[in-house]
């Protein structure tokens, strides 16, 4: 047996609690809660920029499951998977289906954008 458990059990006291020791109507103290430090230099000095970027990421995931959902589909088989949609060289006004994927394509650019750079912020 190790000599110091052996030392460590001769010498050991029972120790009243603090709860034990306190006077009668007394309220005891509140635990002591451990604070979470950020981990970078931007979530200390910029916490404003690392919750904005969060907030553009949330709305960005958001809007882009309602583009997702609203966008109609179109079935083109075999054949429009592998040689594609033909389409006139004339680009005139788009149309609202056109909008609506360019916007979901740019709201998808914002989403990955602001998962990175929230990856980079460590929060």
């Amino acid at each position: 047996m190790n000599p110091l458990f052996v030392l460590a059990a001769a010498t050991a006291k029972i120790l009243p609690s603090a709860a034990a020791t306190l006077p009668a109507g007394a309220v005891p103290p509140a635990p002591i809660v451990p604070q979470v430090q950020p981990k970078t230099a931007i979530a200390i000095h910029a916490g404003w920029l690392t919750h904005g970027i969060a907030g553009i990421f949330v709305l960005a995931a958001i809007s882009l499951i309602f583009l997702l959902a609203i966008q109609t589909t179109k079935q083109e088989g075999l054949t429009g998977t592998i040689g594609g949609r033909v389409e006139s060289s004339y680009h005139g006004r788009l149309g609202a289906e056109e909008q609506l994927k360019r916007l979901t394509g740019f709201v998808a650019v914002v989403f990955v954008i602001s998962a990175f750079v929230l990856s980079l912020t460590g929060i």
